[in-house]
């Protein structure tokens, strides 16, 4: 397993090397999982220059961390928390200059999420897609890696070019992956096996399989009604898949 970051343990990056695979569906509804466990969890938004989980959630932000690193306002007073286990910190959208923040700008965004995150037990990061500054800052401030994919070949494509490109830069701490929008688990476990395969024999590195999501009427539903599909349909597959996800990272 690759182990290269001296990253927080507690705080995971979700990625994905393409964007459209449904990575920031499943860190809302892992952290809604988390938090109905009793965790006490912050979602951040760190898609800087184009944020859309307030908008998935139908929630209303003022303020987000633009404002933070531009102003100097405390962090802890943009948090939206969405119940009293959960916390999100929403970023900006439209904002070129927060997409674009050079390694220096990612670290002073590293010291505002660092007066923060130890007052939760569990921190996810939502990345935004493909392999920017961000992305990488974002995963080197994690102790544990979280890339998604589908089974499309686009998909494992770029999935397998963003873990090179962590790995190449010694950023990767604990690398899980997340095989979204399957028929079945059969399909997914023929993704990861062959994904891994190829990491394994030109990265010299191994994922571990955090889980798989079943392709669902119920998750795009969801979306439209700015819904966590965890809440809305409990005993649909997908929220059975993220409550077993979520159940293994709570044991971390």
């Amino acid at each position: 397993m690759a182990n290269f970051n001296n990253g927080n343990k507690s705080v995971y990056c979700i990625s994905s090397g393409k964007g459209g695979v449904g990575k920031t569906s499943i860190a809302i509804n892992l952290s809604y999982a988390l938090s109905g466990a009793g965790k006490k969890a912050l979602l951040i938004d760190g898609d800087l220059g184009l944020a859309n989980i307030d908008v998935m959630l139908g929630a209303v932000s003022r303020e987000n961390i633009k404002d933070v690193f531009e102003k100097g306002l405390d962090v802890k007073e943009i948090l939206i928390f969405q119940n009293e286990n959960l916390a999100i910190l929403p970023a900006s959208s439209g904002v070129v200059e927060m997409a674009n923040l050079s390694f220096e700008g990612m670290g002073r965004i590293e010291n505002i999420l660092r007066s923060i995150i130890n007052e939760f037990d569990i921190v996810l990061i939502d990345a935004a897609a493909g392999i920017g500054t961000s992305v990488l800052s974002f995963n080197a401030f994690a102790g544990q890696n979280i890339v998604v994919l589908t089974p499309e070949p686009t998909s494992i494509t770029d999935a397998y070019a963003l873990i090179k490109v962590l790995s190449k830069d010694e950023i990767l701490g604990t690398l899980h992956l997340i095989i979204n929008r399957v028929k079945d688990e059969k399909e997914a476990r023929g993704v990861f096996e062959g994904l891994n395969k190829a990491l394994d024999r030109f990265l010299g590195i191994q994922a571990n399989l955090l889980g798989w999501i079943p392709q669902a009427n119920e998750v795009s539903k969801a979306i439209r009604e700015q819904k966590p599909f965890y809440l809305l349909y409990p005993d649909s597959q997908p929220s059975r898949a993220i409550e077993e996800i979520s159940n293994i990272i709570a044991e971390f």
